[in-house]
């Protein structure tokens, strides 16, 4: 369920590192066993080392690479099977350490961009819970029945660990939730559709993989990869749901003798502006070159869809906030206007 993939950066490091001993004329063993002595991901290291004895005992690069147990992705097995049988290995590879360099600066910035909404949630969370242990030591102090801010019979600090532990059940329920949705692909797909419906989060979510896609076909077409075989790796190289469900019909219109235009627009999943693009450089016959130098204002555009969703995540998290206070402003001044009502009537009544 959580997977066995090697991390971005030391696959990106090992791809430069063995592109340019390649390229320097290095023989493919020897550039692998210097590869598994560089890296510092104890994993990668043994799976390069397997891969240096399989070469040696006649295996190809490819096929030892499907040997490591779903390590390596699919997107650079498929390349590097192309890359050998077209003597292309050092570029493929090259352009492999820039594919994944470029993922690893877009999570990068999705990390930077969502940290502070996050770090807002967490205080919220944490002030609260310091609000009811408060309240229950003034109660306790004066001697008077704590406040229930929420109505929830949480007071005091029982109430505050509790209010902890149902958000970190509900934050650990929502990552594993998650998890199985997305453990398979139908269900992957389905998650990912519907929440590529909702405004923002979409939008981010589209522009993600739109990104990759340009990657990738433009790397797998340089490549010299079959346009079918290329789609199907560009494809899965979202890691989206909904565009790796649509491989079997967008592979069914291409073979059908569809043009790649028409066979994606199908798919209902690109925006009109990469339609556009498509439409423009396959009638020139240029769709890799163009992809190639539209790949950095795809990548801005991600970036920028990261950036409204951060905000727009910092917006909601300070609204519930900015309502929570108010409403526990109002709870307390009833609560003392109810108290001051009840000593005004014992005082009438005494008299």
């Amino acid at each position: 369920m959580f997977g066995k993939l090697i991390k971005l950066k030391p696959l990106s490091i090992v791809c430069r590192s063995l592109a340019t001993a390649l390229h320097a004329g290095v023989p493919i063993v020897r550039a692998f066993e210097l590869a598994s002595r560089k890296t510092s991901d104890p994993r990668l290291g043994h799976a390069m080392a397997d891969i240096t004895l399989r070469l040696k005992s006649g295996e190809d690069v490819a096929t030892a690479m499907r040997a490591q147990g779903g390590r390596f992705p699919n997107l650079m097995i498929d390349m590097v099977n192309v890359a050998e049988h077209t003597g292309a290995l050092p570029e493929v590879l090259r352009s492999l350490a820039d594919h994944y360099e470029n993922n690893l600066r877009l999570r990068k910035d999705f990390i930077s961009q969502i940290t502070l909404p996050v770090v807002q949630l967490v205080a919220a969370v944490f002030i609260i819970a310091g609000l009811f242990f408060l309240l229950g030591i003034v109660a306790a102090s004066s001697g008077s029945e704590p406040l229930d801010v929420l109505g929830w019979g949480l007071t005091g600090a029982s109430g505050a660990a509790t209010w902890l532990t149902w958000w970190a059940m509900g934050v650990t329920g929502a990552f594993l939730t998650y998890k199985v949705l997305t453990a398979s692909l139908v269900s992957k797909a389905a998650t990912h559709k519907a929440l590529m419906r909702i405004p923002v989060i979409g939008g981010c979510m589209r522009s993600f993989a739109v990104a990759r896609f340009s990657w990738a076909f433009h790397l797998t077409q340089e490549a010299g990869m079959p346009v079918d075989d290329s789609l199907d790796a560009s494809l899965r190289a979202t890691a989206n749901g909904a565009f790796i469900a649509a491989k079997p019909k967008v592979l069914a219109d291409v073979m059908a003798g569809e043009t790649l235009t028409d066979a994606i627009t199908n798919t209902g999943l690109f925006p009109d502006e990469f339609l556009q693009i498509i439409d423009v450089a396959e009638t020139a016959g240029t769709v890799p070159e163009a992809l190639d130098r539209m790949s950095p204002q795809f990548e801005d555009q991600a970036r920028r869809s990261l950036s409204a969703l951060a905000s727009a995540l910092g917006w909601v998290i300070w609204t519930m906030v900015a309502g929570f206070i108010v409403f526990v402003i109002f709870s307390i001044a009833l609560w003392y206007v109810g108290m001051l009502n009840d000593a005004v009537r014992e005082s009438m009544g005494a008299i």
